[in-house]
């Protein structure tokens, strides 16, 4: 950005406050210019991270034998008339507007996945960061049906986000070891919303998880 020189002929004083306000306005100019970041709550730093993906249990993955999406409940609602989705398309949006059914009309999304930003909430997918599936898989298919409508709508952990609709596809109920965000740049935080998810879900993982769990994690200054 080109910055506007403030002419000698103004006195100190003004040429002061000129610059101030000049300064403030690239400011301004710089902050709009960055994408709204989707902001899932709870993930933790590499190091609490390096100490959950330490304490999980490492087994064999199970099957997706009656597996069924139906067996998680969602979306459910939140609040008022706002489901699930709803509800994460306007924490991950910026100017977000809803109708007073608590769709989404109109905002901007920005997938951390893979960089691209929307300004249709058809275009977007709210992406369960440990897949329905893969938690299945991982011990879940133990739990009550309640236990699973909790996990599919975890709104408290970093297990829903809002991302490019393709891409969500693209990723189905692939584990790290077999699919990883298009953004490299994002991996590290994508590998500590996963351990967290499994850990505080109490989740197993398998060996080769975990080794690109933790490839991931080292590329993560802090």
């Amino acid at each position: 950005m080109r910055v506007t020189r403030v002419p000698a002929r103004f006195s100190p004083v003004t040429r002061h406050a000129a610059v101030v306000v000049l300064a403030a306005v690239a400011a301004l100019v710089g902050i709009s210019a960055q994408p709204a970041a989707a902001a899932p709550p709870g993930i933790p730093s590499k190091a609490t991270a390096q100490s959950q993906l330490d304490a999980l249990t490492v087994a064999t993955q199970g099957s997706t034998s009656g597996y069924s999406r139906d067996l998680f409940p969602h979306w459910i609602t939140i609040s008022g008339s706002c489901n699930t989705r709803e509800q994460v398309l306007k924490r991950d949006g910026t100017s977000v507007v809803v109708d007073s059914a608590c769709a989404a009309i109109s905002g901007r999304w920005y997938s951390p996945y893979d960089g691209a930003t929307w300004t249709a909430a058809s275009d977007v997918d709210i992406d369960h960061v440990v897949p329905l599936a893969e938690a299945w898989r991982s011990g879940a298919n133990s739990w009550t049906t309640s236990r699973r409508q909790s996990f599919a709508n975890d709104l408290t952990r970093p297990q829903l986000i809002a991302v490019t609709d393709n891409v969500n596809q693209a990723k189905g109920d692939q584990d790290p070891s077999t699919w990883q965000p298009p953004l490299s740049s994002y991996r590290c935080t994508y590998s500590k919303m996963w351990i967290t998810v499994k850990y505080n879900w109490s989740l197993t993982l398998q060996s080769s998880e975990k080794s690109a769990l933790q490839s991931m994690l080292n590329t993560c200054s802090s």
